[in-house]
């Protein structure tokens, strides 16, 4: 990130009234610069499916208002606003709190009772960081458990939705549903590694899952090329006690990782942390479990579940909210989204904390404080994968000018992808590598991307851009056009 950008963004607060004004008076429909048009008429994209504006951050001037008032699908565009409204409202150094509570008569290394393990909605609890949670558990003193250990993850209400309702692809990572106690964002990676000798491929699984038998190997493929190798090793997914192999791996693939989401994900916590505690040695008399009502109810009291203080307590701090924002924005990771838009949730009144409905209700009551003027955003989930949510590409510019010019200006812009440098933006706009900082976002029929550019002019500018139409995947060279043509003119 050079420090000249985040300077000059710093600059405009001086004339944040101006650029609002701007906004407020943008003309309507400007023409497009012609190697956006002819790159949108080679996607077969029309120029009224898109909306496109840029803002010089120097002036306050609006330089392209193309449709920009119009409501459009951003896809993971929405991120912007939840993780703005997140270093607004949380601070970047806000972490959540997972809590180990051993509950019951400690002796000897023995803990007769429970060990509760109460979620805190840590958007990056993976198997690493609960392992060593577990450790610390044993290294405090509880080796083994006469009892069960009990998952607290009331903290979030969600509704109930199954991961495949939104794409009909429940074992993609992308779809798993937010978790108080989310343990490795409910996905398992799988590792082949061939062994031309023994004619196999070796399987690993991380985390690994209690009661789950998975082949431990699957036979080579040889003479064939790398193509399509998921398909060739034919898995069998869709089955909560079993993951099998019944084709081949292709030798000439070298080793690869898959990651998918688990079949059952609600069990899915439950048998790794079985997992894991009993792979570090530690005993289990009982089982592991979530909360029934009436136990969610006392802990949530905070009540422990004997009525007694507990013999043990543990808290393990998050990642701090600054570094979850950039595993979001440029990465485009949705659970981690929804699990900080839920905790924005937990600020509502009493009945809607910890809600989709309370979580909308904090961010529209944050945008019409910090964005009066603007159009307010449809909201769904907080993340982009949703049909519904809309935001326009004025409201969009005026938020990116806005966090610019305020105190958390350096770690949304830490967050961004770099164009032709990393993330999502790492094979796009190479020609102006490293002079643009945008989120991306993409699903079927929808194309974004929205951030900062620095021309080579020197000035800076806000950049919006989206597509919805049936063809938005092939106007993406549109967008990344537009990019090229703010940083290679200076003066749209």
């Amino acid at each position: 990130m050079p420090v000249s950008l985040l300077s000059a963004l710093r600059l405009i607060l001086a004339c944040g009234l101006a650029a609002a004004a701007a906004l407020s008076h943008a003309r309507p429909a400007d023409p497009l610069p012609p190697v956006v048009a002819q790159a949108l008429q080679r996607a077969q994209v029309p120029a009224q499916a898109a909306a496109f504006m840029v803002l010089d951050l120097d002036s306050g001037q609006v330089r392209l208002n193309h449709r920009g008032g119009e409501l459009m699908n951003p896809a993971s565009l929405i991120k912007l606003l939840t993780t703005s409204a997140a270093l607004d409202l949380l601070g970047p150094d806000h972490t959540w709190t997972t809590t180990v509570l051993a509950d019951g008569l400690l002796q000897g290394g023995v803990l007769k009772g429970h060990l509760v393990l109460r979620g805190g909605g840590d958007p990056k609890l993976v198997v690493e960081r609960l392992q060593a949670l577990l450790a610390q558990v044993q290294a405090s003193g509880v080796k083994a458990i006469e009892g069960d250990i009990v998952l607290d993850r009331q903290l979030f209400k969600p509704p109930s939705v199954r991961p495949g309702d939104f794409d009909g692809e429940p074992l993609k990572p992308y779809n798993a549903q937010p978790d108080a106690l989310l343990v490795n964002f409910k996905s398992m990676v799988l590792t082949f590694t061939p062994e031309p000798a023994q004619r196999r491929a070796l399987v690993t699984v991380e985390p690994p899952l209690a009661g789950v038998q998975i082949d431990a190997s699957v036979p080579l493929a040889t003479g064939t090329r790398c193509e399509d190798w998921r398909a060739s090793v034919q898995a069998v997914l869709d089955q909560p006690q079993r993951v099998q192999f019944r084709g081949r791996y292709p030798a000439s693939c070298g080793e690869r990782s898959w990651p998918t989401a688990y079949v059952e994900p609600e069990s899915f916590a439950v048998r790794v942390v079985e997992a894991l505690w009993r792979s570090q040695g530690g005993g289990l008399s009982g089982r592991v479990r979530e909360a029934s009502a009436p136990e969610a109810a006392q802990l949530a009291r905070g009540a422990s579940l004997s009525g007694a203080k507990p013999v043990l307590r543990l808290d393990a701090p998050s990642l701090p909210l600054a570094e979850i924002v950039q595993d979001i924005n440029k990465y485009s990771n949705n659970v981690m989204a929804q699990q900080v838009f839920y905790t924005l949730g937990l600020r509502a009144e009493p009945a809607l904390a910890g809600t989709q409905e309370g979580a909308r209700a904090v961010l529209l009551d944050w945008w019409r404080q910090r964005q009066p003027g603007s159009a307010l955003p449809v909201l769904d989930n907080g993340s982009g994968l949703s049909r519904v949510q809309r935001i326009s590409a004025q409201s969009l510019i005026d938020l990116l000018m806005r966090m610019a010019r305020g105190p958390h200006a350096a770690p949304l812009l830490a967050s961004l992808p770099v164009a032709g440098v990393d993330a999502t933006m790492r094979n796009r706009a190479r020609s102006v590598a490293g002079q643009a900082w945008l989120k991306t976002g993409t699903l079927r029929e929808v194309s974004a991307i929205a951030g900062y550019a620095q021309a080579s002019s020197g000035r800076r500018y806000a950049v919006v851009a989206v597509i919805n139409h049936e063809q938005a995947s092939a106007g993406r060279q549109a967008l990344d056009a537009l990019v090229q043509w703010v940083v290679q003119s200076g003066e749209p």
